[in-house]
């Protein structure tokens, strides 16, 4: 029984190859994708997994505003209030695949990205918690990616910094 599994996850692991040499191929062979997904990894915290994520699970990355990106996304912050009740903000909704992805995208820039850290730093440093500091983050990095793309300029930290 172990040797199948062994055999299985060997055969696994090819498949996965092939699919990322066929998403590689299809990449390179499109001039759009190619020059969206250089535009994407311009980005410090932005990877392979992260932009093929974006220009394959959210397509209007560039066409929307600011507010419909996020609320699209699932990180814009929702009321979350009934009659008297004021309760926190919270996010919900948009597509889970994206914001998977973004997550992972924001922890790495809030440490190698000079403006998501110092956005990051400046968050918790007002007191809010980790967590709720990282949505912002990713809601601030998918505005900031939707801003590239829209505009075709690739990543430059001063620009971005200018609220």
């Amino acid at each position: 029984m172990h040797k199948r599994i062994e055999a299985h996850i060997r055969w696994l692991q090819s498949e996965l190859e092939r699919a990322d040499e066929d998403i590689d191929q299809t990449i390179r062979q499109s001039p759009i994708w190619r020059e969206q997904e250089d535009l994407l990894k311009s980005v410090p915290g932005i990877g392979p997994v992260v932009s093929r994520t974006m220009l394959a699970e959210l397509p209007e990355l560039g066409s929307l505003n600011r507010k419909q990106i996020a609320a699209l996304v699932g990180v814009a912050p929702l009321n979350w209030d009934s009659g008297l009740l004021r309760g926190r903000r919270v996010i919900w909704g948009g597509r889970a695949h994206v914001r998977t992805a973004l997550y992972m995208a924001a922890l790495a820039a809030s440490r190698h990205n000079p403006v998501i850290r110092e956005f990051y730093r400046r968050l918790r440093a007002a007191g809010k918690k980790p967590n709720v500091a990282l949505v912002a983050c990713m809601r601030k990095l998918v505005v900031i990616l939707n801003a590239m793309l829209k505009h075709r300029v690739p990543w430059c930290p001063v620009v971005a910094q200018i609220p």
